[in-house]
């Protein structure tokens, strides 16, 4: 559920596999999933865009081997054995298909303790130069539906979602305590927008931003407190 705070076990039962690396791919119908981290020292340049609407994921780098700088070298789209490394997954997804490819986001709040940042639209992707080398550069909206069904046509109209940006929920997780605000619960928690999207409230600052349990969220629904 988008927003929603989760360990990491269960983070891996949900997807049913152990998540050792930053990107999953799956063929469709399945659902990709990706692990990102704006936490400093973070190793990828994740970001949103300037309006927050779009999650800009950068792909991952050559393998550690002797003599090897990761960050001086062109991130792979094949390994030496000519086979599509999750970088090029990930290109040829979007090269070959006439929609969407899905991918589930989760965000690393701390050791051990995840945000699921929700379901995503892959719909287009960068290699562009960043510094000495070229990096690939994954572009994602928000699915307005939000279900893990299978791809989904692309719309030109498509409605565009502001994303809560990942400082913003390293800040709140710290300032709440990883606890619900209302009753001091350590478990199923949410991300919880104050003053609704729907009331003008806006997710781009910690302070309309605040941690609930599950029961206190449902409670809230829409409604201004």
């Amino acid at each position: 559920m988008r927003d929603e705070i989760i360990s990491y076990n269960e983070m891996c039962r949900r997807e049913g596999q152990q998540l050792q690396h930053g990107m999953n791919f799956r063929d469709a119908p399945r659902i990709s999933v990706m692990l990102m981290s704006q936490r400093r020292n973070a190793p990828y340049d994740d970001s949103l865009s300037a309006d927050g609407t779009e999650l800009i994921y950068e792909g991952h780098d050559v393998p550690k081997t002797a003599g090897i700088i990761p960050k001086n070298e062109d991130q792979p789209w094949a390994t030496a054995s000519g086979r599509p490394t999750r970088n090029g997954k990930f290109a040829a997804a979007v090269d070959n298909s006439n929609t969407f490819p899905r991918v589930r986001v989760y965000d690393k709040l701390m050791d051990g303790t995840w945000s699921d940042k929700g379901l995503f639209n892959l719909i287009r992707y960068e290699f562009i130069h960043s510094g000495v080398r070229k990096v690939f550069k994954f572009h994602m909206i928000l699915a307005p539906d939000q279900e893990d069904s299978d791809e989904v046509p692309i719309a030109a109209d498509q409605p565009m979602t502001r994303i809560i940006p990942g400082w913003v929920k390293h800040e709140v997780f710290k300032r709440d305590k990883g606890k619900c605000v209302k009753c001091g619960a350590g478990d199923f928690l949410h991300f919880d927008h104050d003053l609704p999207y729907s009331k003008g409230g806006a997710s781009i600052t910690p302070e309309n931003v605040r941690i609930l349990c599950a029961r206190h969220n449902l409670e809230k629904g829409a409604r201004i407190e």
